[in-house]
């Protein structure tokens, strides 16, 4: 079966890079429309025109996660200009490594309040308009983190495992509307910010304790939120897939 989004509209959060970016990408190749929010409209423009090249269509937001009414006007510009939202990839993240003793408060704030209180908002924004229209996709990206301890990112973590639990709970009450909720949560991928890391001599040392001693690539996912974006997926809700290659089986 092939899985196509055509006359579907999909909304990214965090499209400005890494696994965002890629996500964009490959629901408009499968052919939806992409409403791409971030907050560097610069990266978003770039990439609106690549997709456009591509014969795809993309649309560049400005959203700020962490502000509840910026997230309500960008939804209604994307929604204005792009129609009724089908699909919601909940991807923005932020990280902060320290050991546990050492983090302060303006880091945990950051990080809880991108990845915490603004999936949150996010989800609840386009979900309650999906409830009302009768059904949609929501994919929350969690992380391998959130379903086991890795080490030095503790707040990440705690908040990659509060995107699992509120998944469930979102998929529970939804669900009798015909919004499937899922979370997708990758492990260690490559991406352009942590890249150059895994050249050190601390980055090669992680890599040679995982189980194939490789890190995943951006384009590992593809097949999976083309899956849980399409129709296909009707029968999955409240999952909570962990691509990670092996990584959480110790």
């Amino acid at each position: 079966m092939e899985l196509r989004l055509d006359g579907k509209v999909a909304l990214v959060t965090g499209a400005s890079s890494g696994l965002g970016e890629r996500f964009a990408t490959t629901l408009a190749a499968s052919g939806a429309a992409v409403g791409l929010a971030a907050r560097r409209i610069d990266r978003l423009q770039s990439l609106a025109a690549t997709i456009g090249r591509s014969g795809g269509k993309a649309l560049p937001v400005v959203m700020d996660v962490t502000s509840v009414a910026d997230i309500a006007r960008a939804v209604d510009e994307v929604e204005s200009q792009l129609g009724p939202i089908d699909i919601l990839v909940n991807n923005s993240g932020v990280s902060a490594s320290q050991r546990l003793g050492d983090y302060t408060e303006a880091e945990y704030d950051h990080v809880m309040n991108t990845n915490v209180k603004g999936a949150f908002f996010v989800a609840q924004t386009v979900g309650k308009r999906m409830v009302t229209r009768g059904g949609g996709r929501i994919i929350n990206i969690g992380s391998a983190a959130g379903v086991h301890v890795m080490p030095r990112i503790a707040i990440y973590g705690m908040s990659k495992a509060a995107i699992v639990h509120m998944t469930k709970s979102m998929a529970r009450e939804w669900g009798r509307a015909g919004v499937n909720v899922n979370a997708l949560c990758p492990g260690y991928i490559e991406t352009e910010l942590n890249r150059d890391h895994w050249r050190t001599e601390a980055g090669r040392k992680l890599m040679a304790l995982l189980p194939r001693q490789r890190t995943g690539q951006t384009s590992d996912l593809d097949g999976l939120v083309v899956l849980l974006a399409s129709d296909a997926s009707g029968f999955v809700n409240g999952a909570v897939i962990v691509a990670d290659d092996g990584l959480s089986l110790g």
